[in-house]
């Protein structure tokens, strides 16, 4: 949405710009929801959205008062769906849902995906299917614009019929039961909604489904896995760059002539970033150590970089077509007509992480890799990268931490979306398991963070040894970062602080990657 505000000057009317994100109207994006967790892109519920959420509110008060059995209006839950509930009991049976379900277990989750979860829950609650009352939706926006975040356990979500466990401790607070994190304290809800002059509310008919059936927690780690990893794909292309450089590689694999007779679309970005990101390197030039080709940890990089980001790219498509989407269950289509299908089934993004799972245990694969062939001793470079050999173990032990975590990566790889428990006593008898899967997603690119970091000091290092030669801008800015924070090793030291202290520049996205 545009605003414009006009204010008068001596000499001219001025036209202020604010853009504003509309629930249930507009299109959601990954950074248009990181944005509105960070504050930086206001969210509203216009009249439009208003108008979408109470018709679709009163067509679920007919419902709740018919004779006719709807499910989850006026009948139980699961295994208990052919039992009717009478008008009187509505309320209590919605708020037994939120109690019963939240069962979670574990350490919380970090707070902003408890505030892409309510924002996403918000956008589709917004689009009007699913019959729950404007005032609670305006209490959860109250929530995210007040940095209220709810305490939810990572545990206990199968991923079919939705996120159960973890929606229902996330909107437990609505009620004045559960835990809201308030800054970096755990508080009781009903003391923070008394805090907030804030009455608990009472859940209606249909109103305990619509919050606690969805895909919000699957899809809150997809959103932070993605901008997470669109960084590392670029950082790991430029890890790679620097120990070509170190290396003294060879660049005629990323001709643009050899990715145009296989035009996969991340081989060709991969390719195309390699020859940004050598351009003007006077090393690449240097003729000192001839070869005919390079181990595939080099020459391969547009290859096996690239197939990790097909694989982004499909995870994105999906991602932000579940923003966007309504999840919960029953669906209300007509005053009549309530239909309990299986949108709150997690397997579409539950398979698509499990990709991009080993799409990112790939790049700290073949990162790995690359660390090693610096230490071989090869084409001017020292053993080790060390000139003190044998007094000095030099870079040997830190490709050990290489290997330990693109293992842990691999152990992490095995798929929970090929895996299925039945659950509510066989009516939910295949699950998604895709909350397990996006939980893997964000620890392997935890660990990729590690990994890639490693290499930028094992490049830094080998390039140190190519020197008179210049390198490309970008690659010299990033390798003045590296040197910022780590000196050359000259004689062994403990290199700890050295690797977290890259690690973290890292996690905060310090190097220029474009």
């Amino acid at each position: 949405m545009i605003l414009l505000s006009i204010k008068n000057t001596s000499n001219f009317v001025k036209i202020e710009v604010k853009n504003m994100f509309k629930y249930g109207i507009d299109h959601l994006t990954v950074d248009k929801v990181i944005a509105i967790a960070n504050g930086k892109l206001e969210a509203v519920i216009t009249e439009a959205a208003k108008e979408k959420v109470n018709v679709c509110r009163d067509k679920v008060e007919t419902m709740a008062n018919s004779d006719a059995a709807v499910y989850g209006i006026n009948t139980g839950f699961g295994p208990l769906c052919d039992v009717q509930i009478t008008p009187e009991e509505t309320s209590k049976l919605q708020e037994n849902l939120l109690i019963t379900h939240a069962v979670g277990v574990g350490n919380p989750i970090d707070k902003t995906l408890s505030k892409i979860m309510m924002i996403c829950k918000v956008h589709a609650l917004c689009q009007g299917f699913s019959g729950v009352r404007l005032e609670m939706i305006e209490r959860i926006v109250y929530f995210i614009e007040n940095n209220i975040l709810p305490v939810v356990p990572e545990q206990g979500s199968v991923g079919a019929s939705g996120d159960l466990a973890p929606l229902s401790h996330l909107f437990l607070p609505l009620l004045g039961e559960g835990e809201f994190w308030v800054k970096d304290e755990i508080l009781l809800a009903k003391e923070v909604l008394a805090n907030h002059g804030l009455e608990p509310l009472t859940l209606m008919a249909k109103e305990g489904l619509g919050l606690i059936n969805g895909t919000q927690f699957i899809l809150s780690h997809a959103i932070v896995g993605l901008k997470k990893m669109e960084y590392l794909l670029d950082l790991a292309d430029v890890a790679g760059a620097m120990t070509l450089e170190g290396y003294s590689g060879n660049v005629s694999p990323f001709k643009e002539e050899l990715h145009k007779i296989r035009p996969f679309k991340g081989n060709l970005k991969v390719a195309e970033r390699m020859r940004m990101l050598l351009e003007g390197s006077q090393n690449v030039e240097d003729t000192s150590f001839p070869r005919v080709q390079d181990p595939y940890s080099i020459r391969c990089m547009p290859q096996v970089h690239g197939a990790s980001r097909n694989a982004f790219h499909h995870l994105n498509e999906l991602a932000e077509i579940e923003m966007n989407s309504v999840t919960d269950n029953p669906i209300v289509l007509s005053a009549t007509e309530a239909i309990s299908g299986g949108n709150f089934h997690g397997q579409p993004l539950a398979m698509t992480l499990d990709y991009a799972s080993i799409a990112a245990a790939e790049l700290g694969n073949i990162s790995d890799r690359r660390c090693y062939l610096l230490l071989e001793g090869k084409y001017g470079l020292p053993r080790l990268l060390t000139t003190g050999g044998g007094l000095n173990s030099g870079f040997m032990i830190p490709q050990y931490t290489t290997a330990a975590l693109v293992t842990e990566n691999k152990s992490l790889c095995f798929p929970p979306s090929a895996d299925s428990v039945p659950t509510s006593l066989g009516q939910e008898d295949h699950v998604s398991m895709g909350s397990i899967s996006g939980r893997k997603f964000n620890q392997i690119l935890g660990n990729l963070d590690k990994v890639l970091a490693i290499e930028l000091m094992y490049a830094a290092q080998a390039m140190d040894f190519r020197r008179p030669n210049t390198f490309s801008e970008i690659i010299e800015d990033n390798f003045t970062l590296i040197r910022s924070q780590v000196a050359k090793l000259e004689d062994d030291r403990v290199l700890k602080d050295d690797i977290n202290a890259l690690v973290t520049m890292v996690k905060n996205q310090e190097f220029t990657v474009a």
